[in-house]
């Protein structure tokens, strides 16, 4: 029998957001110094946004307000998905479908 989930922390898709986090952090740490202030803070942002929404909403009293902040965070998926496809354009980045390998140059 699966174990009880007690808190965010057993949540597997927060678990893989903090995954998300530091692969991102990685990578906009390594993008050149002109985008420290722009596309860097902005991917840091709203990486971690994704993972912090799925705790808020988990520790809500009710399905409906989790179910809105698994909408927050699944639009800040979309949010960094646009960002790694800029970096992508701008060939600060070799391959962006998988953030979770390497794939800096």
């Amino acid at each position: 029998m699966p174990e009880k989930i007690k808190n965010f922390r057993d949540l597997d898709v927060w678990n893989k957001g903090i995954e998300i986090v530091k692969d991102v952090y990685r990578t906009a740490n390594s993008l050149p110094k002109q985008e420290t202030y722009g596309l860097a803070s902005q991917m840091k942002r709203c990486s971690v946004s994704i993972p912090s929404n799925i705790a808020e909403g988990f520790n809500r009293f009710h399905n409906k307000e989790y179910k809105q902040f698994l909408y927050i965070a699944l639009g800040s998926c979309a949010e960094l998905e646009t960002q790694i496809e800029v970096a992508a354009e701008l060939k600060y980045m070799v391959e962006p479908h998988d953030i979770g390998k390497d794939f800096l140059r």
